[in-house]
């Protein structure tokens, strides 16, 4: 454990920094800062990926089209995870986006700007664009940790697309189709291979559903909409799955690593997520742990203590098990480290875990077998006891009690 460290004091530029890092995230970003200051520009052609829709103020709330002059994947999480970039290279990719907002109404689609928004998130491909701004950029950074970050936001006063938007033909059918709901409008186009970031995009500027019950859907809780609505339908079909076997997966991803214990039972799922000390969110010197829960029967409010990485996760382990075509009771324990200095999105835990998933995979005979094994792992690997989080499980708990299928 580290010692007492104080950021005033150190500034990022003491040789050896007071936090143990051999890095300052803080003055990471400062240098980010300066570099978008320096460079940004109050007028500008270049390309969109993307569109972001804020939520305070609502149901009045930003739309942001997000733009850079020169794209090169700045909005592209897969592309991210699968070619290894690190931290700092999502940080200074997301951080060169240009947040060039308007107000609008949730309900309103009638402007221009908003046509224009729609059209952007339809698209496959950045689309070209002409960007006139109220003013020049400065550069503002603001981590949340189930968006992604972008650049300096500024009031949008012109803007105009250059070029014809690629636009798939079965996106272009189900947004015309306002009699299609909107959850059916996403597993359709999810079952077709267009994954949960571009479904989000559909989704956030109200692409989708019935054509009285289209609005603008602030990002954050869109992404959430996506993973809960894919996760439900692929949970309806994993039900008709045998059961699975003891198997444990271990893996991580940008410092955030998880346990998946699969028992062989019929379908819940419990996510613990634990901070450990001087990880982000916890600069206190005692590890700190939320946990959600469902059974068989699905949940009937929001996972208000875990959040969005509650539905991330649980698309990811979905996915695996529709693959090996069986169900089970799944345990999901996740340990943040002080590796994952910068908050990138909620689209890390779910390559978080689809990685983990991905390691080899280790069988056993019996429950107890895999619980040990789990107890030695995150001992030797956090220096955690992981008695107190099986001792709190709801799901270990009703495995005791061997609920079965007919008593739902």
């Amino acid at each position: 454990m580290r010692p007492e460290y104080d950021c005033l004091r150190c500034k990022g530029k003491n040789p050896r920094l007071y936090c143990g890092r051999d890095f300052c995230p803080i003055y990471k970003k400062m240098e980010v800062q300066k570099k978008v200051n320096l460079e940004a520009k109050k007028d500008f052609s270049g390309k969109s990926p993307n569109i972001f829709i804020g939520r305070f103020g609502y149901p009045d709330i930003n739309v942001g089209i997000l733009s850079v002059e020169e794209y090169k994947q700045h909005d592209n999480p897969l592309f991210w995870s699968n070619n290894k970039y690190s931290i700092q290279d999502v940080v200074d990719l997301r951080t060169a986006l240009i947040n060039s907002s308007f107000k609008a109404n949730i309900k309103s689609f009638k402007t221009r700007f908003l046509d224009m928004s729609q059209e952007i998130s339809m698209a496959v491909k950045p689309v070209d664009v002409e960007v006139s701004l109220n003013k020049k950029p400065q550069f503002k950074l603001n981590f949340n940790q189930d968006v992604m970050p972008h650049g300096p936001n500024v009031r949008l006063e012109k803007a105009e697309i250059t070029e014809n938007p690629k636009i798939p033909h079965a996106v272009d059918e189900v947004v015309d189709d306002t009699d299609l709901k909107a959850n059916a409008a996403i597993n359709l186009l999810y079952k077709k291979g267009y994954d949960e970031h571009y479904l989000t995009k559909l989704l956030s500027v109200g692409n989708l559903g019935f054509k009285k019950e289209r609005k603008l859907v602030p990002t954050r809780w869109s992404i959430t909409a996506v993973d809960d609505n894919v996760g439900k339908t692929i949970i309806q079909e994993i039900k008709e799955y045998q059961n699975y076997d003891y198997i444990a997966h271990f893996g991580s991803y940008f410092g955030n690593y998880y346990l998946i214990l699969f028992f062989p039972e019929v379908w819940s799922y419990e996510l613990f997520e634990t901070y450990l000390p001087d990880a982000l969110w916890n600069q206190k010197k005692k590890i700190q742990t939320m946990t959600d829960y469902e059974n068989y029967g699905g949940r009937k409010d929001y996972a208000s203590n875990t959040v969005g990485g509650y539905y991330a996760a649980r698309l990811s382990v979905l996915e695996y098990l529709k693959n090996k075509k069986r169900q089970g009771n799944v345990l999901a324990l996740r340990f943040v480290t002080d590796e994952y200095w910068a908050p990138l999105g909620v689209w890390v835990v779910r390559e978080a875990v689809r990685k983990s998933l991905q390691s080899q995979p280790i069988e056993f005979s019996s429950k107890e077998l895999m619980l040990e094994y789990a107890k030695k792992l995150i001992k030797k690997k956090f220096g955690y006891n992981l008695s107190e989080i099986m001792h709190d499980s709801i799901l270990l708990k009703e495995m005791k009690q061997q609920k079965k299928l007919n008593e739902y």
